[in-house]
């Protein structure tokens, strides 16, 4: 009983701090409390600290730009997420930590180019680059102002 009421308690309380806190509601919002604490984890396992309330906003909107179902939650389509899935019998966490671990990735290259432009835009000439071969229909067009968008409405909850 006690540990079923702890388990609750981690699940609804928000587990990150500042801006990595408005991301997890975001996320508790849109997928619900177990999906939060997967996000919660992945961002704790993939995001450095010091950078956690700046990205992970930008990881929680990337979630709700590509509104993917199960196995593309977080639009990650690479055979290394793929075998994640399979083997962890889960698709959610996989996604989110693919996802946070790129947006962390290129974050460090793009401070090392010089901080060319603005983030979300180099991110996702990486993330969902126009003229995809995966995108037949030109939707990734969108996909940076739909990321700045959703960022600025997670930071402001």
């Amino acid at each position: 009983m006690l540990r079923t009421l702890l388990l609750l308690l981690a699940l609804t309380a928000p587990a990150l701090a500042g801006g990595a806190s408005s991301a997890s509601s975001a996320i508790r919002a849109k997928d619900g409390a177990a999906a939060a604490a997967k996000f919660d984890d992945a961002v704790r396992v993939n995001i450095r600290p010091e950078l956690r309330d700046q990205l992970a906003p930008i990881v929680a909107a990337i979630r709700h730009a590509e509104n993917g179902a199960a196995g593309r939650e977080y639009g990650v389509l690479g055979a290394g997420v793929r075998r994640d899935m399979k083997r962890k019998g889960d698709t959610y966490r996989p996604q989110a930590g693919w996802c946070a671990a790129t947006v962390q990735k290129t974050y460090d290259r793009w401070k090392k180019a010089g901080s060319p432009g603005d983030f979300i835009t180099f991110l996702g000439k990486r993330y969902c680059p126009v003229g995809a071969e995966n995108d037949p229909n030109g939707l990734n067009r969108h996909w940076i102002r739909n990321v700045r968008h959703w960022t600025a409405k997670v930071r402001k909850s």
